[in-house]
């Protein structure tokens, strides 16, 4: 019966890999020349993560600075928001962290696999399904907290994603930091009208 692979081991490999991915981009990842710049084998990788599209989804799930991470650590640390001004403040502080320039290296890996999973949904398409699901589901679940019903709750939770997802994005092409700043808090001035639960209750 064959051993089960070393976790320990397991993770020093992802950490490289994903070490390696920050740098190169995902473009012209072939598992050959990535196990060569390793100091390891294709074959080993393909035992230790499978294929190569769930090697990808791993050094996201694993990425200790990843977005979705940082909303639950903020969480933890600060609390769900209780009203409309504390939503803001927590939505700012988010901002903050994702734009501090040690982010954007990791912001890059996530526009590359957006592109890719445009143009190949079979193979990247579930990383960044699941990462627009998952922060779609974390707003909703906050903004139902503050007494939104349910569909303001997951409209305004969309739009908050998917904005905000450009917001972080649209920079790393033309280099306007200030400029996606302004317009995140344009946004948060549109949408802190509907924060308040007589915006959201039914009644």
């Amino acid at each position: 019966m064959p051993r089960p692979p070393d976790p320990a081991k397991r993770r020093a490999l992802l950490d490289r890999v994903r070490a390696y991915v920050l740098h190169n981009g995902l473009t012209d990842l072939s598992l050959r020349p990535l196990a060569q710049a390793l100091g390891t084998s294709d074959r080993m990788l393909l035992y230790y993560f499978g294929t190569k599209e769930r090697l990808v989804a791993e050094v996201v799930a694993f990425d200790e600075r990843r977005p979705l991470l940082r909303i639950h650590t903020l969480l933890k640390t600060a609390g769900s928001p209780t009203d409309a001004a504390g939503l803001r403040r927590f939505l700012e502080e988010l901002w903050r962290q994702f734009s501090e320039p040690d982010a954007r290296a990791v912001r890059a890996l996530y526009l590359e696999i957006m592109s890719v999973s445009v143009l190949h949904p079979d193979r990247y398409g579930p990383v960044m399904r699941d990462m627009v699901t998952q922060w779609t589901a974390l707003f909703t679940s906050i903004l139902r907290d503050l007494g939104l019903d349910q569909t303001s709750a997951s409209a305004q939770a969309t739009l908050l994603t998917d904005t905000s997802l450009g917001l972080l994005m649209a920079p790393l092409a033309d280099g306007h930091w200030k400029r996606a700043d302004t317009a995140f808090r344009n946004l948060l001035d549109a949408l802190e009208p509907g924060w308040h639960p007589t915006h959201g209750r039914t009644s």
